[in-house]
């Protein structure tokens, strides 16, 4: 008897184009193709080259590109995308220093994993292709040096200060100016003080994205960084406890009063998985940030797990999402990145814009 093998059908870039159908834009609400997003595509030999243009950074994006076409039949993809991030324009009118979009990060009480939650969505969405900065607003407790593990002070230029890098996000933090160990022992003028001077002495350069990590409460830094921009957007951070749930309410009113867009709240320390046995265990109990998002109609952007893992990465100046990405902690961290990454392009592109004038779009590529 003969046995005949069916030969391989080639890919074709109407298959390509077929499979990037499946796949959501994430801003745009629609397929791919639908949103015109794809600027270059070529297949040869079962080999695919494309370009996607983006408007918020995205890991899972690049993961359902890779899966979709492999799934028929590519041997290699070669994907780049195009990253431009829409800006605030009532930021850049208002504090032209190249930051195009200014988002806190806030609890209502200590100890609730904030400065965690801003640094690791920092890296994140550095990691995805942002250009990204992180301002550690917490000048009483400021632990951001450590977490990303910078060491030295800031060197200045023309009267300015040339930020630090850590992870490839540029930091600023009262914890680069003073000795280890030294009080800041400040009241409130000179608290605003050294906030004005930390957006607008520092030479960030042109960001996608300045994550400012804010004091837990409701006090003097938090009026005075309201008062001297407008910010796109803030983020609250709490536990499923009670007591602080509690203070929850209080940050958000802040918010309110003060005309801050809440992009939604993120739970950590949500549960505890055992790594022996797999059993998981809500040491703070559960459901909290679940209820507080629906009591004031807000998104539940994650729920981050208790992870010894954060603890050590933060020790050691190595956040989870680089010390373990794919760990549940790191993945829930990069995905609240990108829902707050998609959160932020949606609002501006949604916003009336002003009559100022246009300039030419900065692209960058994400190999």
């Amino acid at each position: 008897m003969f046995s005949f093998r069916k030969k391989k059908v080639a890919l074709t870039q109407s298959d390509a184009f077929d499979a990037l159908a499946k796949i959501t834009h994430p801003t745009a609400g629609k397929d791919l193709v639908s949103a015109s997003a794809i600027k270059d595509l070529r297949v040869e030999d079962d080999n695919v080259w494309l370009s996607i243009a983006l408007t918020a950074p995205s890991a899972s994006l690049r993961r359902a590109v890779e899966r979709e076409l492999k799934a028929l039949g590519a041997r290699q993809v070669n994907l780049k995308l195009e990253l431009t991030v829409p800006s605030d324009e009532r930021l850049m009118a208002a504090m032209p220093i190249g930051v195009k979009n200014a988002l806190a990060v806030a609890s209502g009480k200590g100890g609730v994993g904030k400065s965690t939650v801003a640094a690791n969505v920092a890296v994140a969405l550095a990691q995805m292709g942002a250009a990204v900065g992180l301002m550690d607003g917490d000048l009483y407790g400021p632990n951001i040096p450590m977490m990303l593990g910078i060491r030295g002070q800031p060197i200045a230029m023309g009267g300015k200060m040339i930020p630090l890098s850590g992870h490839g996000v540029r930091v600023m933090s009262m914890g680069m100016l003073v000795e280890a160990g030294t009080p800041v022992i400040w009241r409130g003028p000179m608290l605003s003080q050294a906030i004005q001077q930390f957006l607008g002495d520092v030479l960030w350069g042109t960001l996608d994205y300045l994550i400012i990590d804010l004091p837990p409460g409701t006090g003097d830094v938090q009026l005075s960084l309201s008062q001297a921009m407008p910010l796109t957007g803030s983020l609250i951070v709490t536990t499923p406890q009670a007591v602080a749930l509690a203070d929850v309410v209080k940050g958000i009113a802040m918010f309110q009063q003060v005309e801050v867009p809440i992009l939604g709240i993120v739970e950590n320390m949500s549960y505890y998985i055992c790594p022996d046995c797999g059993h998981k265990e809500e040491l703070f109990g559960s459901g909290g940030g679940m209820r507080m998002a629906e009591q004031f109609s807000l998104p539940l952007l994650g729920q981050v797990p208790f992870d010894a893992q954060v603890r050590r990465g933060g020790d050691e100046g190595q956040p989870v999402v680089v010390r373990a990405p794919d760990s549940p902690a790191a993945q829930a961290l990069i995905e609240i990145a990108e829902k707050v990454a998609v959160q932020v392009s949606r609002q501006n592109l949604a916003a009336p814009r002003r009559h100022r004038p246009i300039l030419a779009p900065e692209l960058k590529f994400v190999g």
